[in-house]
């Protein structure tokens, strides 16, 4: 009996509150979740843009060189490269690129901890891929980057650690150091999430393992629009990307 008293009384409760006024908290909830969104991406994309040393919630940057106008840079594509390089060598590696900005090597080094050394001034045209040389079309359609996607309009991100085995994959701190880096590079230089490439999707390259290749399908998953705003769409992962298994 005593629960049909308390179903009573709990149906009587809500009836006593006026359907408009839960209407109407529901809506300010949700009003107050998008400003929350707008806000959030209003300031990622100020970050993003800003000179000095910007620090990205989620990621430990290291700058050796400072940034300055996004604007100076031409850069249209990001390229996902790993290294042979013993774990904890990045800091180094990355040291050495900063005294020799152009030799063979790249922009930014990730470290297996995630740490992430940008090494020469964002501007500077560093020596990285082999021309887009391949042509085959067995990651993508190569024809659009086919001795297009090279040094002098690519960004190139080093992940570093995969020595002595290059088939043992980047570390999960690198993964998830690697989503958010890409965000920020996508939204500094306005490169939509179809210019994010492995750097074996665009060169001929060891045959042991696709280097870079789940770092970029990762990163193209997100479907990250630079300058996104809240009402502008959903974000819907780039399913253009052929892997063949043998390669994953």
């Amino acid at each position: 009996m005593w629960l049909d008293m308390l179903a009573r009384l709990i149906l009587v409760l809500l009836l006593s509150v006026p359907l408009g006024a839960m209407a109407q908290g529901d809506m300010a909830q949700g009003d107050m979740a998008q400003g929350d969104m707008a806000q959030g991406a209003a300031d990622f994309a100020r970050l993003a843009k800003s000179a000095g040393t910007p620090q990205i919630p989620g990621l430990r940057i290291v700058y050796l060189a400072q940034l300055g106008d996004p604007s100076r840079a031409p850069w249209t594509n990001i390229i996902l490269h790993q290294t042979e390089g013993a774990p904890g060598a990045a800091k180094s590696l990355a040291e050495g690129q900063a005294r020799n900005p152009t030799k063979r090597g790249v922009h930014l080094w990730v470290e297996t901890d995630g740490t992430i050394y940008w090494a020469v001034p964002e501007h500077v045209i560093a020596t990285h891929g082999d021309g887009a040389n391949r042509n085959d079309n067995k990651y993508i359609d190569n024809s659009a980057t086919h001795r297009k996607v090279i040094k002098s309009n690519s960004i190139g991100v080093e992940f570093n650690g995969n020595a002595p085995d290059v088939r043992v994959p980047p570390t999960p701190a690198q993964f998830a150091a690697a989503l958010i880096l890409v965000r920020f590079l996508q939204e500094r230089y306005d490169i939509p999430a179809e210019r994010i490439y492995a750097h074996n999707w665009i060169d001929y390259k060891d045959a042991r393992y696709c280097e870079g290749c789940e770092l970029a399908e990762r990163a193209r998953a997100q479907g990250y629009k630079p300058g996104y705003k809240p009402g502008q769409g959903e974000l819907k992962p780039d399913a253009g990307v052929r892997v063949p298994a043998a390669a994953r």
